[in-house]
């Protein structure tokens, strides 16, 4: 199959593209480059095609020449507290963005689509595990601009008979165990690499408030191995090439991990001790998110292969070691 991938150059969508080129599918990466990486494109085995997916013209241009038949999208913004400042920017790039992809799709009569949406849909949680029947309620504009698209796939399907996935992430982390992908943002937001860093001398770590009704008074989150997210989109493939129902799903591991249990995990990896400092809570950050995947287990059996946090570690540890300038090095 010939698959697109926006956004095929960043740091879940490049691990998603190797999958696909593993099982033997055709992929051409569509990425503007402004948080992915070129490089991280050519490891992952595919052509790019480097434009915005704003662009609806082009990209159903290049949807043509390269005879798709199925899209992912993973090209968005993505900081929580980034959202909470700059919502105009946030609904530009995520929501005008998408609903480009999916004009394109209806222009190029291309009827399969799975999208990268986020646990940030669900807001504060009023019980966990966080099932996919929860209220979805978010508290920032980074979860409503992935929430309006869930609302809108249902509306392409009637309209224009594009199915899809939705697949609610909860914390991506980690790096190919093969050692070729891993993560690198610029600014890096995310607590594993940030706290890698740290215990290599590279930057500071500081916990974003240590008040919450927590255990240790820091945020709960579940935490699910890159590879494993990468395995999920293939599955959703294969179920909707084989005529499988439209669906949304969460992603993780199910078990709550407080950010101090996530500092001791990179020290153990390291042989490290990380000096911490404590900054205000982040605005728009829940107390405890977690996941039940129970439904993606039941109906595409999903499987995750890297669930203990010290593999998962493990994995971003030997990356971000290796390459101390991310994909530069």
């Amino acid at each position: 199959m010939s698959v697109l991938v926006a956004g095929g150059a960043g740091y879940i969508g490049s691990h998603a593209v190797k999958a696909l080129r593993l099982a033997g599918h055709d992929v051409v990466i569509y990425d503007d480059l402004s948080a992915g990486h070129r490089r991280a494109a050519t490891l992952a085995g595919a052509s790019l095609e480097v434009g915005d997916v704003r662009d609806t013209a082009r990209l159903a241009g290049v949807m043509r020449a390269h005879g798709v038949e199925a899209v992912m999208h993973f090209a968005a913004r993505l900081s929580v507290s980034e959202s909470v400042a700059d919502p105009g920017g946030y609904y530009d790039s995520n929501v005008t963005g998408a609903l480009s992809v999916l004009r394109a799709m209806v222009e190029t009569g291309v009827h399969r689509f799975i999208f990268s949406s986020t646990a940030a849909t669900f807001g504060q949680p009023i019980e966990t595990p966080i099932t996919e029947g929860h209220p979805q309620h978010p508290i920032n504009a980074y979860g409503e601009t992935k929430l309006a698209i869930e609302r809108a796939l249902p509306h392409f399907e009637r309209a224009h008979g594009i199915r899809w996935v939705a697949l609610r992430y909860f914390n991506a982390a980690g790096a190919d165990p093969d050692g070729a992908l891993g993560e690198d943002h610029h600014p890096e937001i995310h607590v594993i690499p940030r706290a890698i860093d740290a215990a290599l001398g590279r930057d500071t770590f500081a916990i974003y408030g240590d008040d919450y009704d927590t255990p240790d008074g820091t945020c709960l989150r579940d935490y699910v191995h890159v590879t494993d997210l990468a395995a999920a989109h293939l599955l959703a493939l294969q179920a909707l090439g084989a005529g499988g129902a439209s669906a949304a799903y969460n992603l993780g591991n199910g078990r709550p991990v407080s950010v101090r249990e996530v500092v001791t995990s990179v020290e153990r990896a390291t042989g490290r001790t990380i000096p911490v400092g404590v900054a205000p809570r982040r605005p728009g950050d829940p107390a405890v998110l977690f996941a039940s995947s129970d439904l993606i287990r039941r109906t595409l059996g999903w499987r995750p292969a890297y669930e203990a946090l010290d593999v998962i570690v493990e994995t971003a540890y030997r990356w971000r070691e290796s390459h101390p300038r991310g994909y530069e090095s």
